[in-house]
């Protein structure tokens, strides 16, 4: 990616084609002056790397979409970020204190839910089966959380996220209440289409919301999870579609 980032010319061509109208109308001019400034100012202080930026987007082109998972923030610890929610470098094994406790709850969860726990927390093949991981805010400071969230990413995935729901029905994965206020944006796209959507939400699977809520993603005494893992395979094969291998 050149020093200057352009969103709309590293889009993917597909997703730019998405929300075309919107990028016409300039909306998103002031975030990019932003991103720039943070890179030019921060350099490699700022997560992910440019050309990471859209990778959510290039590993699950439109048309492959089945499922989409929400995440916050790109993790704020250096050597995580990679571009893709939940997910980082499959370096990191399980075992390491470096390994995010979302993705140490997401491995439970898996295996609760009767498939193998994760042997890493690299989630790239997720993405490629057709498993959309786009956090709201799409870059972030190192060691400052949410330090970009009113930058306006939020607008441009918003506009995604809304134009996608109203292109193809999908299912998706509402953990912690941050994604949970996409669902009425999710729910007027589906209105507006006709087009139905599937959600399913639970508490976020960081250690410190895994068993709160009325929704736990898991249940105290780890012996039960939400069963979002299944529940999406089951809802694919329903379909006629092929189920996500998620181990």
């Amino acid at each position: 990616m050149s020093s200057a980032i352009s969103i709309q010319s590293h889009l993917p061509p597909d997703w730019e084609e998405l929300i075309s109208e919107d990028l016409a109308s300039h909306r998103f001019d002031e975030l990019e002056k932003k991103v720039n400034q943070a890179y030019k100012d921060l350099g490699q202080q700022i997560a992910p790397a440019p050309e990471n930026i859209f990778r959510a987007l290039k590993e699950t082109p439109i048309n492959q979409v089945k499922v989409v998972i929400l995440g916050q923030d790109p993790y704020q610890t250096p050597g995580l970020a990679q571009g893709l929610a939940f997910s980082i470098p499959k370096e990191i094994k399980p075992g390491w204190r470096a390994f995010p406790s979302s993705l140490r709850n997401i491995s439970k969860a898996l295996a609760l839910d009767g498939y193998k726990p994760l042997l890493h927390g690299d989630l790239s093949g997720w993405a490629k089966q057709g498993v959309l991981l786009l956090n709201a805010t799409l870059t972030v400071q190192l060691d400052l959380a949410a330090s970009h969230a009113q930058f306006g990413w939020q607008d441009l995935t918003d506009a995604l996220l809304y134009r996608l729901a109203k292109k193809q029905s999908l299912i998706w994965l509402l953990w912690g209440a941050h994604a949970q206020k996409k669902k009425a944006l999710i729910k007027l796209a589906e209105q507006e289409s006709g087009l139905r959507q599937t959600i399913l939400t639970a508490s976020h699977p960081s250690g410190l919301s895994v068993y709160k809520t009325s929704e736990p993603f898991i249940y105290p005494g780890d012996q039960q999870s939400c069963g979002h893992f299944k529940k999406v395979n089951d809802h694919l094969l329903n379909q006629g579609l092929s189920p996500i291998e998620w181990s």
